[in-house]
């Protein structure tokens, strides 16, 4: 298997962030379904309704998917660990523990997906920068979210554990998503969100009993639909597209820009207001992606070096 291009240019940075739009908004969508449906509902419209929009995206553009059990297979396993179990884990969590806490929890994927790469790949080794990084960005979430977010940390640990384990399994996706690079992003996306969905049914069907729901307000029928067109289909066609490009390390940083973006937009969207430890902790956060990325890092250093070098030759050569 090829080595991974770990470098992250202006394309790969620009998707991230789009990306993290996409799935900051899944917390808010989220949480707004839950009021009239039950998680694994939940899950299964968004899985759902994604995986009917992109097979109609894959017929307009010509794609076509495999059709081999070992193909399938795969989609299954990364259903299963992209989609099926972070999903039902954060959804579950979120009717017992805040969604800011949530959130807080669901960002520390970078610091499983670097520990996880650095024993499972060979080209995306743990580094000092990356771990500063890592540590940097989830200070800066907190400063950022608020202290107090922190406050009801223990009150429903089974909750928090069970969200944790969203993190851990995203950490493990990144890693095994590696090995569909060299397929279509639009192509991997519809095959593992078809997956998932074959997955989640008899579950959603024997757990929740949907069909007991007689209707549901728009509202919730409207937040269903952008956790499934947005938040889901077009995100995961960004998701593969930075993974074959970036490795799994770069692409699980958009944890950390999450909560930046839903700031943005409460800001841009609810009219709220940024106050001085938003700017900090989103500064945290930049100094966290600067040094996971390294060449910032790396800029720096050659600057220093080349003016010690031209400081040392003036000494040496006085005029």
């Amino acid at each position: 298997m090829p080595p991974v291009n770990r470098t992250m240019g202006p394309l790969e940075w620009g998707l991230l962030l789009a990306l993290s739009l996409l799935w900051g908004g899944s917390f808010f969508f989220g949480q707004v379904a839950l009021v009239e449906l039950r998680p694994f509902t939940v899950v299964l419209g968004r899985v759902g309704i994604a995986a009917v929009a992109l097979w109609i995206i894959v017929a307009l553009v010509g794609e076509r998917l495999p059709r081999s059990p070992r193909a399938w297979g795969r989609y299954f396993v990364m259903g299963a660990i992209n989609n099926l179990v972070p999903f039902s884990l954060l959804l579950w969590s979120q009717t017992r523990i805040a969604s800011s806490l949530a959130s807080i929890l669901n960002a520390t994927a970078p610091v499983f997906t670097v520990l996880l790469a650095h024993v499972l790949t060979r080209d995306e080794r743990m580094t000092p920068g990356r771990v500063g990084g890592v540590i940097a960005g989830l200070i800066g979430i907190v400063v950022m979210i608020g202290p107090e977010a922190l406050r009801g940390f223990g009150e429903h640990l089974t909750a928090e554990l069970i969200a944790l384990g969203a993190p851990i399994s995203y950490a493990f996706a990144g890693i095994y998503g590696r090995r569909f690079r060299a397929d279509p992003p639009l192509v991997t996306a519809t095959g593992q969100v078809t997956a998932t969905t074959l997955m989640i049914l008899p579950i959603a069907l024997v757990l929740d009993r949907p069909w007991e729901r007689a209707s549901i307000m728009p509202v919730t029928l409207g937040a269903l639909v952008g956790l499934a067109l947005l938040s889901t289909a077009l995100a995961y066609v960004i998701f593969f597209r930075i993974l074959a490009t970036a490795g799994a390390t770069n692409l699980l940083l958009v944890t950390l820009l999450i909560p930046v973006s839903a700031l943005v937009l409460g800001m841009s969207v609810l009219g709220e207001q940024l106050a001085a430890a938003h700017f900090a902790g989103m500064g945290l956060i930049g100094l966290g992606l600067a040094l996971i990325d390294g060449r910032p890092v790396a800029g720096l250093r050659r600057l220093f070096r080349g003016g010690r070098r031209k400081s040392a030759s003036s000494r040496e050569n006085p005029r």
